[in-house]
C-alpha cells in the first residue's frame, strides 16, 4: 500500500491500482503516473478562454491536457476525459520539451495546462513549465486548486498566470457535488497570491445548488478580507451536462444579482461568463 500525498485525498493506493484520480498508480510499492507524456487534448487557444482577462489579453497560449482529475463534479464540463483514465482515451505522445518546441513552433508566448485537473500530472506539468519558464515562455494553470502545499510549492517558482475554480463558498458543496473540502482550494489560492502568481477565480452559479446570495456574499468577503480586491471573478452561467442534465441554465438576471453583490462588496473586476 503505498500514500499519495500529492492532494488532501491521501489516496492509499494497493498494488496495481490507481487512486482517485485515476492515473497514480502503485507500481511495485513505487507511485507512477499513467498520464505522464500522453496528452489527450492539444489546441490553441485565446488566453481569455481560460478564463485570464487580465493576463496579456489578445494573445494565444497551447493547451494541453492529460486525463484525470482528483474531484467528481456532477456538472463536469470535461467529463470525457477528465473522468477517465490514460488507457481509456485516445492520446498521443508528448515529451516535455515536444511540447515546449511545439508552443515555440506555433509562436505561442505561453502554456496553458487545462481541461483537466493538471495537477493530478504534476510531475509532467512540472516538466514542462520548468522548461517553459527557462525558455522565457509563460505558464498558465487552469485548476480546482485541489492540492496539498508541499506539491503545489515546487510548482509555484514557474507559474505566471493561473485561473482557480471557486466551486461555492460551502464546505457541504463541495463534498456532495464534487467529493473534497472548500478550505484547501482556499488555502491553493492565497499561497498563489504569496508566491506573486497572477490568479483570476471563477465560480460557475448553478440554479438551486450554488446560487443562494448570502453564500455568494460571503464569497465576495473573504476574497476582499484576504485583500484580493483587485482579483478579476468570473460568474459563469450553467448549462445542463452531464449528471445534472435534469437542472436549467442559470437565468441571466441571477447572474447580474451576484455580480452586484461582488461588486457592492468591494470587488473591482466582475464579469459575466457563458452570456
Amino acid at each position: 500500500m503505498v500514500e499519495c500525498q500529492l492532494c488532501p485525498h491521501h489516496c492509499h493506493i494497493a498494488s496495481g491500482k490507481t487512486g482517485r484520480c485515476r492515473s497514480r498508480r502503485n507500481e511495485g510499492g513505487q507511485l507512477v503516473s499513467d498520464a505522464y507524456a500522453h496528452p489527450c487534448a492539444l489546441a490553441i487557444d485565446p488566453v481569455e478562454k481560460k478564463p485570464l482577462y487580465h493576463f496579456h489579453p489578445g494573445t494565444q497560449c497551447l493547451s494541453i491536457a492529460c486525463t484525470g482529475c482528483n474531484f467528481r463534479c456532477l456538472n463536469c464540463q470535461n467529463h470525457e476525459i477528465s473522468q477517465a483514465a490514460p488507457h481509456e482515451v485516445r492520446s498521443t505522445t508528448l515529451t516535455p520539451d515536444e511540447v515546449v518546441s511545439l508552443c515555440e513552433e506555433h509562436r505561442c508566448p505561453g502554456i496553458a495546462y487545462t481541461y483537466t485537473e493538471p495537477l493530478t500530472y504534476l510531475e509532467y506539468v512540472s516538466d514542462m513549465a520548468r522548461l517553459a519558464h527557462e525558455r522565457g515562455l509563460w505558464n498558465i494553470l487552469v485548476t480546482a486548486g485541489y492540492v496539498c502545499r508541499e506539491p503545489l510549492g515546487d510548482l509555484l517558482p514557474f507559474l505566471d498566470a493561473a485561473n482557480i475554480d471557486i466551486k461555492a463558498f460551502s464546505d457541504e458543496h463541495y463534498k456532495k457535488v464534487c467529493g473534497g473540502r472548500l478550505q484547501p482550494v482556499l488555502d491553493t489560492i492565497l499561497a498563489m497570491r504569496d508566491a506573486g502568481v497572477w490568479i483570476e477565480l471563477t465560480n460557475l452559479i448553478i440554479p438551486g445548488v450554488n446560487d443562494d446570495m448570502d453564500m455568494i456574499r460571503e464569497m465576495c468577503q473573504w476574497m476582499t478580507g484576504h485583500q484580493l480586491h483587485d482579483v478579476p471573478l468570473h460568474l459563469s452561467r450553467f448549462f445542463p451536462h452531464y449528471r445534472m442534465r435534469h437542472l436549467p441554465p442559470t437565468p441571466v438576471k441571477t447572474l447580474r444579482q451576484a455580480k452586484a453583490i461582488a461588486m457592492d462588496s468591494g470587488l473591482r473586476h466582475v464579469y459575466l461568463g457563458n452570456v
